[in-house]
């Protein structure tokens, strides 16, 4: 070993022979004065290797080195991770499919003691007003956003807050050829095409369980087109109200084949929109539902029906008010009944 290296090394050498000197001397006396030692030499290590870093209530701290008091921008590990729950639909679904359907959906002499209706709104976004409107309805009332508006992101997430059940309103080929929107889905499209552009619906609405159609009598009626839509809804478990704006739909045969949850709509609440006319549909809503046991209806965001059907909610009409996922499935059992297979899930 040369000078310079044996200059580096003294410090080492020290080191050890005051360590060995120690034991010999000191024996076990040296051997606790090291913790003291290493705590001198890094202040805090030894403190943070004797804390209790048990995670308690779900939350694990750091620990905080000597002389710093715990506070409140103390780093932080948030565990375990709550995951998004399921729409109830989902649930429900996912369990009839291990134990059959829930008994209770039947009453003594139908589906239900008491019939129900559900109620949709659709064509949000574009309109602030009539969207902060629609979500003060109740929140049985389901809201369906259309996705290209600009502030449907945000709107749809601040109905998903509310309670409300909310949906893509997708755009969809009419009959008289009039464009839909931007990224509408139209027959003669790839499926890739028709994929991609679905895709870019539902990721335009935050907290989705399903989708009904903008317009879409053209395209409703192409089972070429419906069958990727499906493929899609399937594997993102999410149901398709048919809005029936024409009378050749094919939704309800491709929801089938593909094992998608589905139902129409049965009345249209604003085709006119005067007072006596959504007064009418509404009567006429409570008719059907009594008739067959649920019944789903559409409106619009206009000014008067937002109001009559606030008013018109507030009063007992014979019928019960149901989440939009709800009214799906007792008609979907109700069509099991009269021996209509209809896809559930």
């Amino acid at each position: 070993m040369d000078r310079a290296s044996l200059i580096r090394r003294l410090p080492d050498i020290a080191f050890a022979i005051l360590f060995g000197g120690g034991l010999v001397l000191g024996g076990d006396a040296a051997l606790a004065g090291f913790p003291k030692l290493l705590d001198a030499m890094v202040p805090g290590m030894a403190a943070q290797a004797g804390e209790d870093n048990t995670p308690a209530h779900g939350v694990a701290h750091f620990a905080v080195p000597q002389g710093f008091a715990n506070s409140r921008f103390t780093p932080q590990v948030l565990y375990p991770v709550t995951p998004a729950p399921k729409p109830d639909w989902l649930v429900e679904a996912m369990r009839n499919a291990r134990t059959g359907p829930v008994p209770a959906l039947r009453g003594g002499s139908g589906l239900r003691a008491r019939p129900v209706i559900a109620i949709c709104i659709d064509d949000l976004g574009e309109d602030l007003a009539g969207t902060d409107k629609a979500m003060a309805l109740p929140k049985q009332v389901a809201l369906s956003f259309l996705p290209f508006a600009e502030t449907t992101p945000f709107l749809a997430e601040a109905a998903n807050r509310k309670g409300h059940l909310v949906l893509a309103h997708v755009p969809m080929q009419p009959i008289n050829g009039r464009d839909p929107g931007p990224m509408g889905l139209k027959p003669g499209m790839t499926a890739d095409e028709i994929s991609r552009r679905l895709g870019w619906n539902l990721a335009r609405v935050p907290g989705l369980v399903g989708i009904n159609n903008h317009e879409g009598s053209r395209f409703t009626a192409d089972a070429a087109g419906l069958a990727p839509v499906m493929a899609t809804l399937k594997a993102r478990h999410l149901f398709f109200l048919d809005s029936r704006t024409g009378p050749q739909s094919g939704v309800a045969a491709a929801a089938r084949a593909a094992g998608v949850m589905t139902a129409s709509r049965d009345i249209f609440l604003d085709d006119d929109p005067s007072p006596a006319a959504i007064g009418a549909a509404l009567e006429m809503l409570a008719a059907t539902a009594k008739r067959s046991g649920a019944a789903i209806a559409i409106g619009h965001p206009h000014d008067t029906t937002l109001k009559f059907l606030a008013a018109w909610l507030a009063q007992d009409h014979g019928v019960t008010l149901v989440p939009l996922d709800e009214a799906i499935r007792l008609k979907a059992a109700r069509a099991a009944s009269d021996g209509v297979t209809v896809a559930t899930r």
